[in-house]
Order: structure tokens, then sequence, then C-alpha cells
């Protein structure tokens, strides 16, 4: 039976963060929010305790797990070398939604790293995930907690939905702030490289670093992944999705059309857009999800998962969702829907009648 203790957000009890660490150094499963998602933590010098992880989860092996650490002094604990590159961005953006990919250090299991020769770590800005991991004493290997290649839970509730009775402990400290996961930057190379877009935004390492490469690329299925959440299709509701790109009005009357089409083929319909861009569809019987107002990524960022999640619940066969440009946490959004595509993407070039 999975327990779920609530917790102050920003000021969470000592004693309910020791209960909960003691889980974690017993090989368990612990819960907890972080700025992004909801992490699913265990003891990542374990390699039982991190196996668990992918029982609990049903996620293949080769696809790595971010390590987490309570403060940057922990990171000479889990990687072999820290470069000059690393530290100004330690001191510039953590703890934060940045995962520093770096050579990995010997006490790392392969669990972790998929048996890859490098380590995915970072320190969240969250309170409660900061004193988990202090309490426990050791990092904490964590990906987000839900079955594998599903939506990223952002509350407690779409934990418990997808991972009771499977799980020792489910912290509930409300929802999250940032709502899609951390930024992925590889040192591994000449030009530092994201590996996965998310809560620090291209925009903002480019300003500290100059040059940064994007690795604009999905994963096969099967091979071993050098970044978590990079397969072709993840963050999926079960609903089968398509993404649009282009134009804002001439993707809005390309959905417009293929709502009609799915409605009069006896379909039901989910349709994720702006606030902005309901006026302009909603007379059709289809079911709408606002994400927020496209003057605000960070609106629409925190809300994504969330509303994926409503509507795979209310029902609905397929979803049709816009793209929000690469700028800033658009570019994270639009990988969350890619991948949630499963790589079905529509580029729209002109306005469709």
């Amino acid at each position: 039976m999975t327990r779920c203790l609530k917790v102050d957000p920003e000021h969470p009890e000592p004693a309910v963060m020791a209960e909960a660490a003691a889980v974690i150094r017993g090989g368990g499963l612990v819960a907890f929010p972080t700025e992004t998602v909801y992490g699913l933590g265990a003891n990542a010098l374990d390699a039982q305790a991190v196996a668990s992880i992918f029982r609990a989860k049903e996620r293949p092996f080769y696809d790595p797990l971010i390590v987490h650490l309570a403060d940057a002094t922990q990171l000479s604990s889990v990687v072999a070398e820290v470069p000059d590159v690393a530290r100004e961005l330690v001191v510039e953006f953590w703890p934060g939604p940045l995962t520093l990919v770096l050579p990995r250090g010997p006490q790392v299991p392969d669990e972790v790293t998929a048996g890859g020769n490098t380590v995915a770590v970072r320190v969240p800005a969250h309170a409660v995930a900061r004193a988990l991991i202090a309490a426990a004493g050791v990092p904490i290997a964590a990906p987000s907690a839900n079955r594998f290649g599903r939506v990223s839970p952002t509350c407690a509730d779409h934990v418990m939905a997808d991972l009771s009775g499977r799980i020792d402990l489910v912290l509930d400290g409300g929802a999250t702030q940032v709502g899609v996961e951390s930024t992925v930057l590889s040192l591994c190379s000449d030009i530092p490289t994201i590996l996965r877009p998310g809560g620090i935004a291209r925009e903002s390492l480019e300003r500290l670093l100059g040059s940064v490469d994007f690795r604009d690329s999905l994963g096969t299925e099967g091979e071993t992944l050098v970044s978590p959440g990079t397969t072709v299709k993840h963050y999926a509701p079960r609903a089968k999705t398509t993404l649009y790109r282009g134009e804002r009005e001439a993707v809005l009357a390309r959905i417009r059309r293929d709502v009609l089409d799915y409605v009069t083929a006896g379909v039901t319909v989910g349709v994720l857009v702006a606030e902005e861009d309901l006026a302009m569809l909603t007379d059709l019987p289809a079911v709408y999800r606002s994400v927020g107002s496209i003057t605000s990524m960070e609106q629409i960022a925190r809300q994504l998962f969330a509303s994926l999640r409503s509507l795979d619940a209310s029902g609905v066969t397929v979803i049709l969702a816009r793209d929000f440009g690469p700028s800033g946490l658009g570019l994270a959004i639009r990988d969350r829907l890619t991948r949630a595509a499963a790589g079905d993407v529509i580029v729209v070039m002109e306005t469709s009648g």
C-alpha cells in the first residue's frame, strides 16, 4: 500500500522528512515534488533500490536516470571530474531546473547510467526535494513519478493515479511550478550540447556560455540513451496525439478542418490550444483545454501536462495540439508535445480553407 503524506512545500516538516528519508535509506521508493515535475526517488548509490524504480515505472533499463543532490558540494561524490564550465553553470543555475551530464564517478552503479560512462546530475530548487536528499544523506536517483512513457505528474494525485501500490510513499507538496522537466546539458563534448530542452531556456545558457548546440533527435527504442526523456514516444497520453506547427491562423484553420473530419467520422476529439485560440474553435463539438495565454510560456509549461491528463480523462480518442514556437520555454513545450505525438507532426504551410 502506498502512503501519501502532506508536506509544507516551503517549510517541510522535519518529522515527515525523517520518515521519508528512512524509506530511502532502507532501499524503498519515495515520490516527491521538485520545481519541475514529481520525481520517483531511490538511493542513487544502491543498485537494487535503483532497479526497483525501473520495475515500478515499467521503465526500460536503457533509459538513464538523473541523480539529485542536496547542494553543489556533493557533485564530486558522483562525477569523476568537474570542469570549469560546470562550475560556472552551477553558480548561475543551481539550485534549479538544469541537469549537467558529466563523466561518471566510480560510486554510481550501472543501473543509474544505463551502463554509460556519463552521469546526469542536478540540484533541485524545491525545498521538499532538497530537504529529503539532505535528510537521507545520500544522492537520490529520480525520474518522473509516473508509468514509463506516460504524461509526467505535476501533483501528487497524478502520482497516485499511476503508481499507487507500486511504491512506498508519496510526499504531497502541491502542484509543481515549472511544469516541464529540467534542461539536460552535456558537457562531454567540445561545445555544450542540450540533449533535452527544459526549464532553463537555451537563450539563458547562451548568455553565459556563448555557443550552445541542441541535439534535436528522437531516440530509437532499445538503444542506450545518453539522456532521459528522449525516446520517440514519451510524455504521451493514451489518446492518439497530433502536433500542428506553423503560423498561428493557418494552424488553427487546419485544426478546425481536422476536428470536423474526425467528428464526421464519429471520433471523439480533444483540442489543446492557448486561451486566445478558443474563440476560433469552440463552436465545434470537441473537448477543449486551454494551457494558458500565449503571452506566458511559463504558464503554458506549468499547465501542459495537467491539461494532457485532463483530456485523456475525458475519454477522447484523439488529441490535436498546437505548437507554441521554439523561443524560451517554447522549445521544451515543443519537445514534450512532439514526443507525446510520437513524432506525428503536421507542418502547416499556409492558411487552409
